[in-house]
């Protein structure tokens, strides 16, 4: 039974707190930035799983004005068809003619959006321009699934239709600012972004770059490549950084799971939970071993002492709140 417990308590131990990585694989340029579009359109074809409502109709009886035929709406009254809101995101740099993904989700009451086909439909930005078209038939993925004795049915007023949306107009991307670029961290922090700006340094052999706070580091373009921005962009990406990680644990009480650095170190305690008791003095653990204080090894000697999942989990949760634990604890 234990063993089984300790199955289902994942523990990640992640060994390195300091990683080596590009710095493209953790930051962005500024400038250089994903923008959201959405559009209200229709979507027909549905097999009696439309819309009750006369919105859709409407709708359609306006679009059938742009062939030159007029249809009243009361005419078009059918659960055939669906409003839907149209979202997709446009990443920096798309060009006319480009394809995105596209999300379709019922705004009315239909049941399904399974099978309809989604009429063209323009794709708005926040400044209020049209910058694509969407149009294609939807998917809503999967099929039935049976769990035990009863069919778990799948979501189907939300769909997708992958490169459902043709870019007509690009998204201006500045991202050169007087001669110079700016980096941000997806993750802000004072210790990676000084490491970023050392690094750019050391790589050009000269100080162009400056931290100027937690998420964004100021890089000056040098001379050689003011008339090839690309390149020396292309060169400071691959640049390797140390990354810098808060200690923290994560822990999930529904699923027993719990997510930590393999070297979240703890003060000195003394520990009495039930039959189990642990101490550390002088940053170690008091066991056999006599191992370092890290979270790691507490958890390994507990579980050696027959600790469950809710156990080690109630531990590290108390060892938080009298403060020896020196991480922050996330509780989900």
């Amino acid at each position: 039974m234990k063993k089984v417990l300790f199955v289902l308590f994942l523990v990640i131990l992640i060994t390195q707190i300091f990683s080596i990585t590009r710095i493209k694989d953790i930051a962005i340029f500024r400038g250089a930035r994903d923008n959201q579009l959405f559009g209200l359109g229709v979507v027909v074809g549905l097999n009696g799983t439309g819309d009750s409502g006369k919105i859709n109709s409407t709708l359609l009886s306006n679009m059938a004005k742009v062939f030159n035929i007029s249809i009243d709406a009361a005419d078009l009254k059918t659960r055939n068809s669906a409003l839907v809101m149209v979202l997709a995101d446009i990443p920096p740099f798309y060009k006319e003619g480009m394809r995105l993904d596209v999300t379709v989700a019922s705004i009315g009451d239909a049941k399904s959006l399974q099978g309809g086909l989604l009429i063209q439909t323009p794709l708005y930005g926040a400044d209020g321009n049209v910058y694509a078209v969407a149009q294609g038939n939807i998917s809503v993925g999967g099929n039935e699934v049976k769990v035990s004795a009863n069919l778990q049915s799948k979501y189907k007023i939300v769909g997708y239709i992958p490169n459902g949306a043709i870019v007509e107009k690009e998204i201006p991307s500045e991202f050169v600012e007087s001669n110079n670029v700016t980096i941000l961290l997806r993750t802000p922090d004072f210790t990676t972004a000084a490491r970023v700006a050392q690094a750019i340094n050391t790589t050009f052999d000269r100080k162009i770059a400056k931290a100027v706070d937690a998420s964004s580091i100021k890089t000056q373009i040098p001379s050689a490549f003011e008339d090839d921005v690309v390149t020396f962009l292309s060169l400071v990406e691959e640049i390797e950084v140390s990354v810098d990680q808060p200690a923290k644990i994560v822990v999930n009480e529904k699923t027993g799971t719990v997510v930590f650095g393999g070297n979240v170190r703890v003060l000195d305690f003394t520990l009495s939970y039930g039959v189990f008791n642990i101490s550390v003095k002088n940053g170690r653990v008091l066991s056999d071993k006599q191992v370092d204080a890290t979270v790691s090894e507490l958890v390994t000697a507990l579980k050696s002492l027959g600790a469950t999942p809710q156990d080690i989990i109630a531990i590290l949760q108390t060892m938080h709140s009298a403060g020896v634990l020196l991480a922050d604890l996330v509780v989900m």
